[in-house]
């Protein structure tokens, strides 16, 4: 099965397809939020076809095959994780209604996986004429893992944008969600609404991405058939567990510094390949060098080990604890300032009340890291805006 046959390209092709659509049709069309139960069976469901799926690969292709399609299948679903925390961001950004969510993940996913493959065959391309291009490969997954270790920069993923802030200028755009819209009419003209711009930034954001994980895995493989499916199935489930670990997200404070050891680890097996392999001038007259490569099976347990401690220590960690604690006042306190004027006093009451309690929890916390997790998240300014707003609300009553 190292050579794969054209049949199983497009059978797998098919299937692949058909998942999307299923998914689109089933789930996305109609705007809804997951409930938690719901997120859980079906994340558990797409996970299920990649583990069939690699069964089948290690059968038919063999331990080798087999290794390499679960090493690169874990390491993208952890950057697809990874991902996840900037979709989040984004979304926030736009101020996304919680149950249009859904569509702007699954185009996010369509897209990734588009402009992943348009990477995975040019990669391919590059590697068949030019060795050297492990090289460039592993210095690219070197480089993205000392990034990974700086603080994050959140301007880069935010509404407010240089693409984002060209279509404003370009377009005539409206300020307000029309249901899932992509266009409204204002004034008995045509605009762009808020939805089509947050799609755009998603699509721009799974560009860079791209960049990353690709050479990620083909420092796993250079089977382009094992590359394309585990990237494809690492993205297959992503909107579902998107929903299934919202709240669990920030609490993975460490995930970053997991993923830089995995990239960086990578990225010194793609520099020991491309020494084996060595055939640039100015390195060793041309010549191979005799160096000691890394083993997939290796490959393989280094992934899942540091990823297992990485979740561990974050789950475990008392930062990681108050990280949740602030984003949940963080997301009533965002929840309470986003309600509509049209909303009753009864649910604005409601709300506020859980926001009241929830603000209650955060005081009771001793930690260290609350006063500066919760003027990361600007929750001082929010929490004071909400508590001025309901004043005024009540004042007007």
């Amino acid at each position: 099965m190292s050579e794969v046959s054209g049949l199983v390209w497009g059978l797998t092709i098919v299937g692949i397809v058909g998942l999307l659509a299923f998914d689109f049709f089933f789930h996305v069309r109609k705007a809804h939020v997951p409930t938690l139960a719901e997120a859980a069976r079906w994340s558990a469901f797409y996970v299920g076809i990649a583990i069939v799926f690699g069964i089948g690969v290690l059968v038919l292709g063999g331990s080798q095959m087999g290794s390499e399609y679960f090493a690169g299948y874990v390491t993208e679903k952890a950057l697809s994780v990874d991902n996840l925390f900037v979709f989040l961001i984004i979304m926030a950004s736009f101020r996304v209604p919680r149950e249009d969510q859904q569509k702007v993940l699954l185009f996010g996913i369509v897209f990734a996986l588009i402009a992943r493959t348009g990477f995975i065959f040019a990669g391919a391309a590059l590697i068949s004429i030019f060795s050297w291009v492990f090289y460039l490969f592993g210095l690219i997954l070197l480089v993205t893992a000392v990034n990974m270790l700086k603080p994050e920069d959140e301007d880069a993923s935010a509404a407010d944008n240089f693409v984002i802030r060209t279509a404003k200028k370009v377009f005539h755009t409206s300020e307000h969600y029309d249901g899932d819209r992509l266009f409204t009419t204002i004034d008995g003209k045509r605009a762009l609404t808020p939805m089509l711009l947050v799609m755009v930034a998603i699509g721009g954001t799974d560009i860079l991405f791209a960049l990353d994980s690709i050479p990620a895995i083909f420092g796993l493989t250079q089977n382009v058939f094992i590359v394309f499916t585990a990237t494809a199935f690492s993205l297959m489930g992503l909107r579902q567990l998107f929903f299934l670990i919202d709240g669990l997200l920030d609490r993975l404070i460490y995930l970053s510094y997991g993923l830089a050891a995995i990239l960086g680890f990578i990225g010194v097996k793609l520099v020991l390949h491309a020494l084996h392999e060595n055939n640039v001038p100015f390195i060793n007259g041309g010549e191979h060098v005799g160096v000691v490569e890394i083993s997939t099976s290796l490959s393989l347990s280094v992934i899942i080990g540091v990823l297992t401690v990485t979740v561990i220590a974050s789950l475990l960690s008392p930062k990681g604890r108050m990280q949740n604690t602030v984003n949940k006042t963080h997301a009533l306190a965002t929840a309470y300032v986003g309600l509509d004027s049209s909303v009753d006093a009864e649910e604005r009451q409601r709300v506020y009340t859980e926001l009241l309690a929830q603000e209650q929890v955060l005081e009771g916390t001793e930690s260290r890291h609350r006063e500066s997790l919760a003027e990361e998240k600007g929750l001082p300014e929010l929490l004071e805006r909400a508590h001025r707003e309901h004043a005024e609300t009540a004042g007007r009553a």
